[in-house]
């Protein structure tokens, strides 16, 4: 009996052992208590939205903030950062921001005119498919006293260590960029208004890039399965009052109604029906083809969704789907592997930055794979580029057709500019995602609450019918093609002469 008693007595002991060593090893996982440093602990859900907006207006003082050294003040961030229960009444949010929209957009302006020429100054003899005037030229700004001749001469840690990166080369923060969201230009945001009687029109921020550096509005519609029809669009914007009009006995009823889901609104996170959103009255939501106006792009923008903390996120142009037929990854970071992939996870996730807790709140739309998806990715699959008339089979210059300066341009985007070698004929992409790491010519700094930092890999997007698609890079920081040249001629270190340059704008200006 004693023995039963001794034994029960060890065990007890290894039990309390075992549990001191559970709790001892616990203890030591834990980060050691610190006292509140407000400048890392993220804002609480009742005043984060205050917040952000302080932070916006603090930078209007100064639109650039260089932080030295290779960190930035923050590594982390909420990762859901929107509120679930707002604390602040609607009426009372939206008469703040409206108060501070003139000095959002003052600050957003000053920082487009510090970095680009702004003045309209279109091409003489070429122009986007339905006439649209192209826009000429290097409008980025270079330092004083540089040349692009002796900058291309320098490394990268010159450019770096001397501040010497053109401000139009570095990211392009969102004009609110602490709250994101969707911003359209205001010629579409007018047209939905009057066809549907809806607004796309925030109260708290303006589109920001000038209308003549944006694409033609509306654009035209080409399909894979009428080429004969050329223009099928009848120079109108598609939405739900017309699309059947314009289509009908042009698609399949599968396509026409893949059609009608790409323009019917759904719940977004600036534009839905609760408390908690940048539209003044309560609103349907988004249509997909409010950004891919026509199948195309209109230079709407919105934060790439997958990113975190949020002044990590980037600033997304909407690419055209034209194309889409030959296209292997969507979504400049996500690397989604099929159209139907990308038309699910955009409603499920992207239409509400990329949170799920907000997107149940708000109304997620949750389309059938088979029976809508589907549908939706067969009407995309038909959109395709405009014509090329100067293009053979192979995506190729016809050298019947082409100028002296366009086969120049040809040889040096398949030679010595290496643009062939990420964008090869005749589709000019590659399926890939590249990492150019641009942030080896500038030290981190933050601007506009962005921080602009390395990017990472970002999705090789197509060349064709590239002249109808400004502005250019993923966040639409390259106002022209002469800027893209130049760009690239930099951060590759070609060694363009003017003249190679000139032939590489003809040429992308036929593809």
């Amino acid at each position: 009996m004693r023995k039963k008693a001794q034994g029960f007595r060890t065990i007890q002991l290894l039990i309390l052992l075992t549990a001191g060593c559970v709790l001892l090893s616990t203890a030591c996982a834990q980060e050691p208590v610190r006292k509140k440093d407000t400048k890392r602990e993220p804002a609480n859900n009742k005043t984060i939205k205050k917040e952000s907006h302080s932070r916006s207006l603090k930078s209007a003082q100064s639109h650039e903030e260089k932080v030295p050294g290779p960190k930035l003040p923050e590594n982390r961030g909420p990762t859901f950062y929107f509120p679930i229960i707002i604390k602040e009444d609607f009426p009372t949010v939206m008469s703040r921001m409206k108060e501070e929209k003139p000095k959002v957009m003052e600050n957003q302006r000053s920082l487009l005119n510090d970095r680009y020429d702004l003045n309209d100054h279109p091409a003489t003899g070429v122009t986007m498919s339905r006439g649209k005037p192209i826009q000429e030229g290097v409008r980025v700004k270079l330092p004083e006293q540089m040349t692009w001749e002796k900058l291309s001469e320098m490394s990268p840690e010159e450019i770096r260590n001397n501040d010497l990166f053109p401000k139009g080369f570095l990211p392009l923060p969102h004009v609110k960029h602490a709250v994101g969201g969707q911003v359209f230009p205001k010629f579409h945001s007018d047209e939905i208004l009057k066809l549907e009687k809806r607004s796309l029109e925030r109260f708290d921020v303006d589109f920001d890039i000038p209308d003549h550096f944006l694409p033609e509005f509306p654009p035209p519609i080409f399909l894979t399965t009428r080429p004969y029809l050329g223009d099928v669009s009848q120079g109108k914007l598609l939405s739900l009052k017309n699309y059947y009009e314009i289509m009908t006995g042009i698609l399949t009823p599968v396509q026409m109604e893949g059609l009608r889901l790409l323009l019917t609104p759904f719940p977004q996170q600036q534009f839905n029906q609760t408390e908690d959103r940048l539209v003044e009255e309560a609103s349907f939501g988004v249509s997909c083809l409010d950004c891919h106006a026509n199948g195309h792009t209109n230079g709407a923008f919105h934060l790439n969704p997958d990113t975190r903390p949020n002044a990590a996120r980037l600033r997304l142009d909407s690419p055209s789907l034209r194309g889409m037929f030959n296209q292997q990854i969507h979504g400049s970071k996500r690397s989604l592997r099929s159209i139907e992939d990308f038309t699910e996870f955009e409603q499920r996730t992207a239409y509400f930055d990329g949170d799920t807790v907000t997107a149940a709140k708000k109304g997620t739309n949750l389309p059938d794979r088979t029976s809508q998806v589907s549908f939706m990715a067969q009407m995309q699959n038909i959109l395709d580029f405009p014509p090329a008339p100067k293009l053979d089979e192979f995506g190729m210059l016809d050298p019947e057709k082409a100028s002296k300066e366009e086969l120049l341009g040809q040889t040096v985007f398949f030679g010595k500019g290496r643009c062939g070698k990420c964008h090869p004929a005749p589709f000019y992409l590659d399926d890939k995602m590249h990492n150019l790491r641009v942030e080896r010519f500038y030290n981190p700094r933050i601007i506009h609450d962005q921080w602009i930092t390395a990017e990472g890999p970002i999705k090789t997007f197509t060349l064709r019918g590239i002249k109808d698609s400004p502005p250019y890079m993923h966040d639409g920081r390259l106002l022209t093609l002469e800027d893209t040249v130049e760009f690239f001629n930099l951060i590759l270190n070609l060694k363009l002469t003017q003249e190679e340059k000139n032939g590489l704008v003809a040429f992308m200006r036929q593809l």
